[in-house]
């Protein structure tokens, strides 16, 4: 998934962890792993039924990046007890497109791609870290604190705020009087990420999020 920015140029969209949490069943399966989020769901619709889903779906809305090999990207191998073979390694029990131990008459390996190769489950990138910011609206004087990905850009930020504010794009956005370059991220934009000296200080730095301030323009522009 990618999305148009005020520049016109198409960028990955990134996702929190707890967005990933949410999508945790068999009919709404979504996974990360080695930095990317991935809808598993028609994998589950195409196995429905399956044994073979059953570690997938118990790990749905998880980070199963513990399942690879960082370097080869692939599932990781060990050397099999009963075979003496290199083969997945795969504790929580066998899943789809992992072959069985033996040679069986009912395995097919025709499916092509396995699906953590596959592109076509790929949605976008995991953060590397999240944020969380305080949105206050000068004409209404509500206020909103929202988690956003670091990597994003105000565009996108102001995206996820459309689900408090429709008009949310009718605003100047502002930064201690500053207006907000929309292009660029909070940390281009001069908001400094602190957390790591308020853990330092053993401070909550929920006490100390930045606040961006929203002053109203005179349309009514909704997305």
């Amino acid at each position: 998934v990618s999305i148009v920015t005020l520049s016109g140029m198409s960028r990955a969209r990134y996702y929190t962890p707890s967005e990933v949490a949410t999508h945790n069943t068999s009919s709404d399966c979504w996974v990360s792993f080695l930095g990317k989020v991935y809808n598993l769901t028609p994998l589950c619709e195409e196995h429905a039924g399956s044994v073979l889903l059953k570690p997938i779906v118990t790990n749905a809305g998880t980070d199963i990046s513990h399942w690879f090999d960082p370097k080869t990207k692939d599932i990781k191998t060990h050397i099999d007890p009963i075979t003496c073979c290199v083969a997945p390694f795969t504790p929580m029990g066998r899943f789809v497109h992992i072959p069985p131990k033996c040679p069986r008459s009912d395995w097919s390996n025709n499916f092509g791609i396995p699906w953590w190769k596959s592109d076509i489950y790929n949605i976008g990138t995991l953060t590397e870290k999240t944020r969380k910011i305080r949105l206050f609206n000068t004409l209404t004087l509500q206020e909103q604190t929202i988690e956003v990905c670091r990597e994003e850009t105000m565009t996108e930020i102001l995206n996820r705020y459309l689900l408090y504010n429709t008009h949310a794009a009718s605003y100047t956005w502002k930064f201690n009087g500053k207006n907000l370059e929309m292009t660029k991220t909070l940390q281009d934009n001069g908001i400094s990420d602190e957390s790591e000296s308020f853990y330092e200080l053993n401070m909550d730095e929920d006490d100390f999020l930045p606040a961006i301030h929203l002053y109203f323009n005179d349309d009514l522009t909704e997305f």
